[in-house]
């Protein structure tokens, strides 16, 4: 948005003795002050050069945003406990999952076939049960189309109750 700033007249102090007369130094004030209420061009540029930098700000932000579309969930707590943190999510339609190991691996995430909406192919979603993330940081994403709850665990630590459900909207 450019921004234009006022600027005060300015009085030009004449000299009475070289050329002039009592009508010409009142008329001269008239029109300094006139030249001086417009803005400097320096000011517009300066302001189009402000609002060159919001909209490349404003372009970044939107692309870091449309990158922000993702959603993590740790697997391990940070104290070792055996569960995905947060147990229960929700996240929109179309919004990738990262699921990141923190502690206690090795981890997968597999989801229950008989808890999931309709028509969905665990075995698309789902890691195999023999492929496992085994140090810190490694992740493994999914994006969820169809809308519905979604149980999952991580296959080694099943009887340990490491399990979640994430809710599509």
């Amino acid at each position: 948005m450019a921004t234009i700033t006022s600027v005060a007249a300015v009085t030009i102090p004449s000299f009475t003795g070289l050329k002039a007369t009592a009508s010409k130094p009142a008329a001269a004030a008239v029109s300094t002050r006139a030249a001086a209420a417009a803005p400097p061009k320096l000011s517009i540029r300066a302001s189009l050069k402000d609002v060159g930098a919001a909209v490349v700000a404003t372009a970044a932000t939107a692309i870091l945003a449309g990158n922000a579309m993702a959603f993590d969930i740790l697997l391990g707590a940070d104290d070792g406990s055996l569960v995905f943190v947060p147990k229960e999510a929700e996240v929109a339609a179309g919004e990738q999952i990262n699921f990141v190991n923190n502690a206690g691996f090795p981890h997968n995430v597999v989801f229950d076939e008989d808890e999931v909406p309709a028509g969905v192919d665990v075995s698309k979603i789902s890691m195999d049960e023999q492929d496992l993330l085994n140090g810190p940081g490694e992740k493994y994403s999914v994006t969820l189309t169809e809308k519905g709850s979604y149980s999952y665990y991580c296959s080694p630590h099943q009887g340990a109750g490491m399990a979640g459900k994430i809710t599509v909207k």
